[in-house]
């Protein structure tokens, strides 16, 4: 096999402690192998890959359809608006919204997501063909028997999942991941879902801080949709979900998008919102938007030994480029209309 040899300088945000550093990167076959001081690296920024930790891609057939109700009417399984425009749409279809949405992600700095599939084994296999060629991690976590073929279990939430018990343990058995919905609407099917002791938990926007403790001490990471919760209506504060709170007790905060009939898979647009109405401080926020790549088994981080999945933006090419704290400016006003240049290595 013929040997790849990359070097890449500029100021890189290293480790998980996102160190905004001077460096050249040694990539060779796709790994950083070294990272190198250096002060005269030029002024662009290289930062990990981005991670969407919650979506549901197949809903980009169903984008902007107008629906109207609460969150039981629009996306609760098996009758929400969602499932009937999903169970309406032809393969080709929902493959090529999928499709369109992962390059979307891409040209956002997004290497990939973890997304619920619904659909069973024509789900999961949509998704896959979807993906296929590009530089994209999907986690899929399928349902309705597509989960045997998927990286994981997905469940709505313990009350809607009939045979719960049974699921997870099958799940468990095949060596697969397990995520739950929980704490959208309220705090009452948290405690159900905790029980389980699952790999991710989804939105937890009503959970208690003594269930936020209980993810923490179990180190159950939490995938937080902030935009998504305020459109369906689930909150209308900065108290939901608790995101200053899950920082202080230590829970691993992933962050997410939810569903593209909603709200566009667009980390940059969503880091923004979280900092807007949460003032989550700027390294927490980024690394929450990179750390679910840790579900792929695969961290995104910028580290000698890890596979290269980062991105690149130049400051030069815009206002940019007089900004004090490129950390705060990623979280809070990059946009896909910015020069960005992907490096992923899945």
């Amino acid at each position: 096999m013929k040997k790849t040899l990359q070097q890449i300088s500029g100021q890189a945000l290293i480790g998980d402690e996102l160190t905004l550093t001077p460096v050249d990167i040694i990539i060779e076959n796709g790994h950083i192998t070294a990272i190198e001081d250096n002060p005269r690296a030029p002024p662009c920024w290289i930062c990990p890959g981005l991670f969407n930790a919650h979506t549901h891609l197949g809903d980009t057939i169903a984008m902007d359809c107008g629906g109207t109700g609460d969150l039981t009417a629009l996306v609760t399984p098996p009758r929400g608006l969602k499932h009937r425009l999903l169970a309406a749409a032809s393969p080709k279809e929902l493959t090529g919204g999928m499709r369109a949405s992962i390059r979307g992600m891409i040209a956002g700095g997004v290497a990939g997501c973890a997304d619920f599939r619904e659909g069973g084994v024509k789900g999961v296999t949509a998704l896959k063909a979807a993906a296929d060629g590009l530089s994209f991690s999907p986690v899929i976590f399928g349902r309705d028997g597509g989960e045997n073929d998927a990286d994981g279990l997905g469940i709505s939430s313990v009350r809607d999942a009939k045979d719960t018990e049974r699921l997870v343990r099958e799940a468990r058995r095949l060596g697969k991941k397990i995520a739950f919905h929980a704490g959208e609407r309220d705090s009452e099917d948290v405690d159900a879902a905790l029980a389980y002791e699952p790999d991710l938990i989804i939105h937890a926007t009503h959970a208690t801080k003594k269930q936020l403790r209980h993810c923490a001490e179990l180190a159950i990471p939490i995938a937080v949709c902030p935009r998504s919760n305020w459109i369906l209506g689930v909150t209308a504060t900065a108290q939901n979900p608790p995101l200053r709170l899950m920082h202080e007790l230590g829970c691993t905060l992933l962050l997410g998008t939810d569903n593209v009939m909603f709200v566009p898979p667009d980390m940059f647009s969503e880091m923004a919102f979280v900092s807007t109405v949460y003032g989550l401080e700027s390294k927490t926020l980024l690394r929450a938007a990179i750390q679910g790549s840790e579900l792929s088994g695969e961290s995104f981080f910028i580290r000698t030994g890890a596979r290269a999945n980062l991105f690149i933006i130049d400051p030069l090419q815009s206002a940019l480029q007089f900004s004090r704290d490129p950390v705060t400016s990623i979280t809070k006003r990059v946009s896909c209309g910015h020069s960005v240049h992907n490096i992923f290595n899945l």
